[in-house]
């Protein structure tokens, strides 16, 4: 695992999240919620875990394939990704697509947006590592609501009796999905116990807490029985006041230059450089 520091890991998140509500900005749809409560955790994996680039090589895949913005903003801060890139999000013809594909970002394991299917690849892919005496790891991350799709438990069942010790499943538990409250809609807990019935290594943390996410990997790859899952506790909209748990934030909104300004004011950005990402000219500029 390469050596990065929490403090870079939190400042970087920082980055992404800014050009992760920028490019949603410019392409004046995409969902802000998801993506700012997942962004800490990819970030983690990025810099840590999936950087290296081979034929052979832990292997990642989204399966909440509306929160790309946040991928894409993450990929773009350690260099997978040249930040310009970032504009042609949702733009026909464009580089980065709404949701995850293969064919123009090669770096995740396979293209996503029908929930509940990103986990069941992955446990194809660890089943195949281990077929071909590959020991790398295979990651995924899932959203919360999907836990209520029946394919997630087919998965789970067959990861489990496979004994597939190197897929770890990190969920993005932001406890929202796309109209409300999971616990309105189909009411996930006790999760932990859940998981843990069907045999799988389970571990808790902040997912906002970058010491948390490394002592779960660490304790992902110490586990060598069972598949492990990893709950991050997260916040929707993580980051900007006005959209923290508020389930209007999930997706298909459309921001004004006003909301805009204010998200980027909380994180950080000056007064004298809002200009810049609201006409684009930053991302244009390559910073």
């Amino acid at each position: 695992m390469d050596i990065v520091s929490s403090a870079h890991l939190r400042n970087s998140s920082r980055i992404a999240r800014r050009d992760c509500l920028t490019s949603i900005f410019h392409a004046r749809s995409g969902h802000p919620g998801g993506s700012l409560s997942v962004i800490d955790v990819l970030m983690h994996l990025f810099h840590c875990e999936l950087k290296r680039a081979s034929q052979t090589r832990p292997q990642f895949t989204l399966s909440k394939g509306h929160s790309a913005p946040a991928l894409y903003a993450v990929a773009a801060e350690v260099g997978l990704l040249h930040r310009s890139e970032l504009m042609s999000l949702r733009k026909i013809g464009g580089l980065l697509q709404g949701h995850p594909h293969v064919g123009t970002t090669p770096w995740v394991g396979t293209s996503t947006g029908s929930l509940g299917q990103g986990l069941s690849t992955a446990v194809g892919m660890a089943l195949g590592y281990k077929h071909q005496g590959i020991n790398l790891p295979v990651y995924t991350v899932a959203g919360d609501g999907e836990m209520q799709e029946g394919q997630v438990w087919e998965a789970a069942m067959t990861a489990a009796h496979h004994k597939l010790e190197n897929l770890c499943l990190i969920v993005d538990y932001n406890k929202l999905q796309s109209d409300d409250l999971n616990e309105n809609i189909i009411g996930l807990e006790p999760l932990g116990h859940r998981w843990g019935a069907f045999n799988w290594n389970v571990i808790e943390i902040d997912g906002h807490c970058q010491e948390g996410i490394a002592k779960a990997i660490a304790a992902f790859k110490s586990c060598v029985t069972k598949p492990t899952v990893i709950i991050a506790h997260t916040l929707k909209g993580k980051g900007v006041s006005f959209m923290e748990g508020v389930p209007a934030w999930h997706g298909s909104v459309t921001m004004s230059e006003d909301e805009l300004a204010r998200a980027l004011r909380e994180l950080g950005v000056s007064e004298a450089e809002i200009g810049s990402y609201v006409d684009g000219s930053f991302f244009a500029s390559g910073d």
